[in-house]
């Protein structure tokens, strides 16, 4: 892995980096994130008693919207070209918590990775203010990169810890 930060140039400024020569090739990352919750919101979630409709699904829209809208959000993220979204909300009984997992891909040249985190974020944002009126100690946490391919680098893959 490269100890250099790529995102300052070599006066330490901020910059975009160039990836005009950099090879397109095929590219996906997957990240993941869970959202902590009391019981009976997780409950009102699963059974689809809450007031405002259908809280994972409308989570799923704005994940899904949040990883098209990335390069608006992060200051020196490329715009690229999406090519697919799979972006699961899943609720956890046992942790009282809903899982949330996006996996992003395109083919272009450079990787999806900020596209698949920024997907989960919004995401589990978006169940936070659905659900902030009957429950506003949710916490997001483990919130993370599992694993990204194509490009230079080719696949890499969190650890188990």
């Amino acid at each position: 892995m490269d100890n250099k930060l790529t995102h300052f140039n070599a006066s330490g400024e901020a910059h975009m980096v160039d990836v005009g020569n950099k090879a397109v090739t095929q590219r996906k990352a997957t990240a993941e994130g869970r959202i902590y919750m009391n019981k009976s919101t997780l409950d009102l979630i699963m059974q689809g008693g809450h007031k405002k409709g259908d809280v994972l699904g409308i989570a799923r829209v704005a994940g899904i919207m949040g990883v098209k809208k990335t390069p608006e959000l992060i200051p020196l993220a490329h715009p690229i070209n999406v090519t697919s979204v799979d972006l699961q909300l899943t609720p956890e009984p046992d942790s009282n918590s809903v899982h949330c997992r996006a996996t992003v891909g395109c083919g272009g040249q450079t990787g999806v990775e900020m596209e698949a985190l920024t997907g989960v974020q919004i995401a589990l944002l978006t169940i936070y203010d659905m659900c902030k009126a009957v429950d506003k100690g949710m916490v997001m946490s483990e919130i993370g990169l599992l694993e990204k391919s194509g490009g230079k680098s080719g696949t890499w893959t969190r650890e188990a810890k």
